[in-house]
């Protein structure tokens, strides 16, 4: 599995960089979590032994290996890129101790399942494996004026990670880390520039990029480094980065 560690001079000052010990809580970040992004849009969190899956869809072909790891799952959207409701049923029933959150679109479909498919909106926040989360956003980016609106939420977790789904939506508080969808029939080069450019992370990592060739993430990177001034991170299925 790849894996990649960002240097000293990119992390920022204070205690966290400077720290020799065990990793500790900063707030309610902790520094050394993993990010590990998988096919399409769906990333795994994992900091110790906790582990957060965000947006296990169908396109991910271990998504259901994903999700039997983990007791925490989080859909920002009904799309199935983003959820495989037969999966993620099927996961719910086989392992009682999994908790889902997500739209009300996506868990009027799931069903229930005895309290543990909770229904989340922009500006809820909650404890998921350990991580907490805030959700923001609400609307799917627009495809073009004859498709009807759609709902999507975005997550931050730790106050650090921001999972949009497919949108480009701004978050009200800084995030360190911005995972940014490059593809779709939604997604255009100048709006996610200018995403990047009004979050102004300190690192980006492309996802959402199925549709792209192996040469279109390269553009898309190069693009996004000469507009922004800031890097944009192209892991293989699979690639991890310590955070």
């Amino acid at each position: 599995m790849a894996r990649r560690r960002w240097p000293a001079s990119s992390r920022p000052k204070g205690n966290r960089s400077s720290r020799t010990g065990p990793i500790v809580q900063v707030g309610c970040t902790l520094w050394g979590m993993d990010l590990t992004k998988h096919t399409h849009a769906t990333v795994v969190l994992t900091d110790g032994d906790r582990t957060l899956v965000i947006d296990p869809g169908a396109y991910t072909p271990n998504a259901a290996e994903l999700i039997a790891g983990t007791t925490a799952v989080l859909v920002t959207h009904d799309h199935p890129d983003h959820v495989d409701p037969a999966v993620l049923g099927s996961a719910l029933d086989a392992q009682p101790d999994l908790r889902v959150w997500a739209p009300a679109a996506v868990t009027a479909e799931l069903g229930d399942h005895d309290g543990r498919v909770a229904t989340v909106s922009p500006g809820d926040v909650f404890e998921a494996a350990g991580f907490r989360v805030e959700t923001v956003g609400g609307d799917h980016a627009a495809v073009h004026p004859d498709v009807p609106p759609m709902s999507n939420v975005g997550f931050v977790v730790d106050g650090d990670v921001y999972h949009p789904g497919d949108a480009y939506f701004v978050p009200s508080t800084p995030v360190r880390t911005l995972l940014v969808p490059t593809s779709g029939p939604w997604a255009k080069l100048g709006d996610f520039v200018d995403f990047v450019r009004a979050v102004h992370p300190e690192r980006a990592v492309q996802i959402h990029d199925l549709m792209l060739s192996d040469a279109g993430k390269q553009s898309f990177a190069r693009f996004h480094e000469q507009l922004t001034g800031t890097e944009l991170v192209t892991l293989p299925d699979g690639g991890t980065i310590t955070l």
